[in-house]
């Protein structure tokens, strides 16, 4: 197998598993085809692993094994090792919705594979991933033997890696609406129709956490897609959950899964926009939960997206009552949590606030995070009691 060779210096995030190289580290490298496997050396030719390469890409490698284990063997182990530590945490079936692979979290980098009861929905987002699609497909057979295997890869950074966004059928029927549980709730999940992969896993421990604190309360769901909080809340003993969402889609599913969870709670359901909702609405809740989309989908993008998430904010701080809570939350990749708290702290002070952090986010551990690849830290959330 040909070979890169990187400059001295630029082995030690290898050598501590980190798995991305930049063009700039690299001293000598064959002629390669893009998304090729090639072995990665040291300057001193001490063999570091395998990664896929591709010119066109701002990441120019990605490593997909360490050491000298075969690339393939590596992915193979790699992916039995996902799918073991899943049945850990969710062989109860009180939860059949969950992340089985979650790109480098599971030293997998470019790939994101959702499991829905027996459907599996994966993610491609690198041209190298792309080229090992028949190993992974026949792995998934392998471990799960699963009713149909269904991808969803329509990521922007698809582009950047020469690959054309792609959804359809690779093994099995054509999906439809999913019924799924998570932690005892029902829910209907749609990978054609549906945001990424057809529902949002990352947040199941913060639904948990809003459902405790939901008793006796009355609950405002902004950007509820399909009402995961909602229904959540209206489940901890919530006296009214309202939904606001601008996707008619998306209100129609939150529908469903309120009625799919019998409750006693009062509900409405706003499609229109979230800003214009919170500047109408006397916001006369004692929880309010706000979980936007990314703002900052580019680098380029994090000024705009401060200043959206301040505005956003402050709008909110401005009415809530005394003693309510504010759970917000970001998953823009390119704005940290040191950031983002310093924004929220700043939508505070215009809405002439004062709050306390009373809670973080709660990772979910299907959604694991490689210590030596911080990068993959994206969802941040601050709990927060208005005074």
């Amino acid at each position: 197998m040909s070979h890169i060779v990187l400059k001295p210096g630029k082995e030690k995030a290898l050598l501590n598993h980190h798995h991305w190289i930049f063009s700039g580290a690299i001293a000598s490298s064959p002629s390669y085809e893009n998304g090729e496997l090639l072995a990665v050396l040291s300057s001193k030719q001490l063999l570091l692993g395998h990664g896929y390469f591709n010119k066109k890409s701002s990441i120019i490698g990605r490593m997909v094994s360490f050491g000298d284990m075969l690339p393939e063997d590596a992915i193979k182990r790699n992916l039995e090792n996902a799918y073991l530590m899943r049945q850990q945490w969710f062989k109860n079936k009180q939860t059949t919705a969950y992340r089985l692979v979650h790109g480098e979290g599971d030293q997998l980098p470019g790939l994101v594979v959702d499991c829905y009861a027996d459907v599996l929905v994966i993610q491609i987002a690198t041209l190298g991933m792309e080229k090992l699609k028949p190993l992974i497909i026949q792995e998934l057979k392998r471990l799960l033997n699963p009713k149909t295997i269904y991808e969803k890869s329509l990521l922007p950074s698809r582009q950047e890696e020469g690959l054309e966004p792609f959804q359809g059928i690779l093994e099995g029927v054509e999906p439809a609406e999913i019924a799924v549980l998570e932690n005892g709730l029902k829910f209907s999940v749609s990978p054609i129709h549906g945001q990424k992969t057809g529902f949002f896993l990352d947040h199941r421990e913060m639904r948990q956490h809003i459902r405790q604190l939901s008793a006796g309360k009355r609950v405002l769901n902004c950007f509820s897609y399909t009402g995961g909080f909602s229904v959540y809340a209206a489940a901890g003993g919530a006296v009214r959950v309202d939904s606001v969402d601008i996707s008619d889609r998306a209100i129609a599913e939150a529908k469903i899964n309120m009625q799919l969870n019998p409750t006693t709670a009062e509900s409405q359901f706003y499609c229109e926009d979230v800003f214009e909702f919170l500047r109408r609405s006397p916001l006369d809740y004692d929880i309010l939960i706000l979980d936007p989309p990314a703002f900052a989908k580019k680098k380029r993008d994090q000024v705009a997206a401060c200043r959206a998430y301040k505005d956003i904010n402050r709008i909110a701080m401005q009415k809530m009552p005394k003693g309510s809570l504010l759970l917000t939350s970001s998953c823009s990749y390119h704005i940290d949590e040191e950031l983002f708290q310093k924004v929220i702290f700043q939508a505070c002070e215009e809405a002439k606030r004062s709050a306390r952090i009373i809670g973080r986010h709660q990772l979910a551990p299907d959604h694991p995070i490689n210590l030596a690849h911080p990068e993959g830290d994206y969802l941040k959330s601050l709990l927060l009691y208005m005074r």
